[in-house]
């Protein structure tokens, strides 16, 4: 049965975290997982960039996928009124995070300015409202499930509650480096780290996916960070 936060209820726990150790991954499977995301991201981001959305949201299909069939908890997961505004609260400081961090890239990143516009260009390769939807019903909700909820999980059974954090947060950041996108790369390290900081504390699944969607939507699509440049949308 779920708790009132929305994440399942412990049977056992661990002494070093105090943490529910029900269906944690096994070493096998973490080692699998993350194989797998590193080739995933490499052929999302590495492919053509036309059919870059479709092949984003094969990722997630596939990790998000791989977590659930892998963690009945999860499974579990519903979004509470509790966590919508716990999310929304969580996205908002991310993106002011982000506003600074932009100013950051672009004064004293080399490629600051030409990589935050190779992001940006990416919103034209489809129709915006199929990128929001994409990011909100599969690849936000996914990278969740199986970040936090699979491959933290993991990690911190494997070293305790911080450490193991830790570790997520720069696995997380770490298959951002396929793109070649120095402040992309930062960025994803950022991010990582808030979400993994903010599931390390107790926050439940409901309310980071309410995050991550969120944030993905509005920094996107909604409200960029700073000016960009963008290219002529490349043809599907």
């Amino acid at each position: 049965m779920a708790g009132v936060s929305g994440r399942p209820g412990p049977v056992c726990g661990d002494p070093r975290t105090g943490r529910a150790t029900r269906d944690r991954p096994s070493p096998l499977g973490m080692a699998v997982a993350l194989l797998a995301a590193q080739a995933a991201f490499a052929a999302t981001f590495r492919g053509p960039r036309a059919r870059f959305w479709q092949r984003m949201t094969m990722t997630g299909l596939t990790l998000g996928g791989y977590a659930l069939s892998l963690r009945a908890p999860l499974r579990e997961t519903r979004i509470r009124p509790r966590d919508v505004v716990l999310g929304l609260l969580s996205a908002a400081s991310l993106y002011l995070t982000f506003r600074v961090g932009d100013r950051f890239a672009r004064r004293f990143v080399p490629t600051g300015k030409r990589d935050i516009a190779d992001i940006y260009t990416l919103r034209t390769l489809r129709p915006r409202a199929e990128i929001g939807t994409r990011l909100g019903t599969v690849i936000g909700p996914a990278e969740e499930l199986f970040w936090r909820g699979y491959v933290q999980e993991g990690l911190i059974g494997a070293f305790g509650r911080w450490p193991g954090s830790a570790v997520a947060a720069m696995a997380y950041g770490g298959v951002h480096l396929v793109t070649g996108n120095f402040t992309l790369f930062g960025a994803a390290g950022i991010a990582g780290a808030h979400w993994c900081l903010l599931y390390a504390a107790g926050m439940p699944m409901g309310a980071l996916i309410v995050s991550h969607v969120t944030w993905d939507v509005w920094i996107f699509l909604v409200q960029p960070t700073g000016p960009t440049t963008l290219s002529p949308a490349v043809p599907a």
